[in-house]
């Protein structure tokens, strides 16, 4: 009897102890956001939320993450195709490649942006064909070099589950590779499609690092949500970054809902 009173007795404890580590970290982000909802009261908060500079950093983030997003599954989808059905020499290093930007610090992507830039081809670029440097075109590209490789691997993951026997009956109807692609593979890859572009677009929003770098943080010209939160904190102004982040998290939670009620999971990368 000793046995199994000892084996329940550890499950019970391995099971507590589990719950109780999700329950701490789950307190820990629920407390992050009670005490910002604490730090400010409703009228300054709400005074916050329907300034001008605020509105004008809402409205710019959400062009440029849209912009920077399409750009990025336009990209995306055929890379990740080609990662994850094609066979070429070096595949597993263009596949380490594409998650650098993943794991670099986006400030370091941002300087290597600005650094580009500064060379006579950059130059000459930004100069003559658009103004990128310290601009809104640069908030577009360097929201797209964050999250280009995220939207990259989301979609490898959502293709990599597609089963190769319907592509493959496709084919021997008569089908070619592109129609297979986009009669086939394509619509069965419709909720990883979504899914990947709302995570891209919420990552696109909440992204500082490289756009702070290579666009600048210029009061209603450069000034994205992040961004926003980085001056109001630079001038003082708690009450306005409370309400910057308090966005964020908004939208962050929305897109995290609207990704599980359209693919019914937790996506993973």
């Amino acid at each position: 009897m000793g046995g199994p009173l000892r084996g329940t007795a550890g499950e019970r404890a391995f099971i507590w102890a589990t719950a109780s580590a999700l329950g701490l970290l789950a307190l820990f982000f629920v407390g992050l956001v009670v005490s910002m909802l604490a730090y400010v009261d409703g009228r300054t908060l709400l005074r916050a939320l329907l300034s001008e500079e605020v509105l004008f950093a809402i409205r710019l983030s959400l062009v440029t993450a849209t912009l920077a997003t399409i750009l990025s599954l336009a990209v995306a989808i055929p890379a990740a195709y080609a990662i994850s059905k094609g066979r070429f020499p070096g595949k597993g290093i263009v596949d380490s490649l594409l998650d650098l930007p993943i794991v670099i610090s986006p400030i370091a992507l941002g300087t290597a942006l600005l650094i580009f830039f500064s060379t006579p081809v950059g130059g000459l670029i930004d100069a003559r064909v658009l103004k990128v440097v310290f601009a809104k075109p640069g908030i577009v590209l360097a929201q797209f070099t964050v999250v280009s490789a995220l939207a990259t691997r989301l979609l490898k993951s959502t293709f990599d589950d597609i089963d190769p026997r319907y592509e493959r009956v496709a084919r021997t109807l008569g089908c070619s590779k592109l129609e297979v692609f986009f009669k086939v593979t394509l619509p069965l890859a419709r909720n990883g499609l979504i899914a990947a572009f709302v995570l891209t677009w919420a990552r696109a929003v909440g992204e500082f690092g490289a756009t702070v770098t290579l666009a600048g943080a210029t009061t209603m010209r450069t000034e994205t949500l992040p961004i926003a939160i980085y001056l109001s904190l630079a001038s003082a102004d708690v009450g306005k970054a409370v309400a910057v982040t308090l966005i964020l998290i908004a939208m962050a939670v929305s897109a995290l809902i609207a990704v599980r009620r359209v693919t019914g999971r937790i996506y993973r990368i």
